[in-house]
């Protein structure tokens, strides 16, 4: 039995913005799944501190009123999440999240942001489907969003853009790119994590090394833990860890 038929956790958050050095985390989920049905779904709404920007909550449909209103205080919630992965890390389940150095790389900012302990060095096992996607299935044209992705490999996928359906929708995604690909069942997780690292490596030199920092399932250029600057501006439209060119 191969590590898709086991225990993974899909992870996904919904954002104020693009750029995981300075959004904020609005929503969250860790969702658990077993033999491909889910078992346990953690969500978090979040206050992120500041307004959302309407083109933000045009996409996943998150007012600054109702983060306000329901939201968890970030640091709380940024601590619950980060503690939540690094669970199932250290009891070797694999975290699947589409687009991973995005989500991650923005989790590690508000790590640094409130002062919390940072994930694991590196963080892991993780399953990226974008990554392995690209990598087995180069010349398929199109874009390679995550709903693209459901769409070609029979995954329905809920509510795009919200935590909880994409962390789900990513792990079915994973699940389905095992069965198609035989070789990556048969992979162990960490040696597949090693194998995703240099596929979006070579991508990256050979697409977009002018627009991608390097490094995966972490950009390289991840802030270190400290608090930043608060004057600079922490929000601009929204692509969520699900939305990949």
């Amino acid at each position: 039995m191969g590590w898709h038929e086991e225990l993974l956790v899909g992870f996904d958050l919904e954002t104020t913005g693009t750029d995981p050095a300075h959004a904020r985390i609005v929503s969250a989920a860790v969702t658990e799944v077993a033999a491909g049905r889910p078992v346990r779904h953690r969500c978090w709404l979040v206050d992120p501190g500041l307004p959302i920007p309407p083109e933000a909550t045009a996409i996943h449909g998150i007012t600054t009123a109702r983060a306000r209103a329901a939201g968890r205080p970030p640091r709380e919630a940024v601590a619950e999440i980060a503690q939540a992965l690094t669970g199932h890390w250290a009891a070797g389940v694999p975290v699947v999240a589409y687009n991973a150095p995005f989500d991650l790389t923005l989790l590690t900012a508000e790590l640094a942001r409130h002062g919390l302990p940072p994930l694991p060095v590196p963080p892991g096992p993780v399953i990226d489907p974008l990554v392995v996607d690209r990598a087995l299935d180069r010349d398929r044209p199109g874009r390679r969003t995550l709903q693209a992705a459901c769409a070609e490999y029979g995954v329905v996928l809920g509510r795009a853009h919200q935590a909880e359906s994409d962390a789900l929708a990513a792990v079915q995604v994973a699940r389905a790119l095992a069965r198609r690909y035989p070789q990556l069942a048969r992979r162990d997780p960490w040696e597949l994590h090693h194998s995703q690292a240099a596929w979006h490596a070579e991508w990256s030199a050979r697409k977009d090394a002018h627009r991608t920092p390097p490094g995966w399932p972490l950009h390289h250029r991840a802030p270190h833990h400290r608090v930043p600057d608060p004057s600079i501006p922490a929000a601009d439209p929204v692509r969520t860890g699900t939305s990949a060119p």
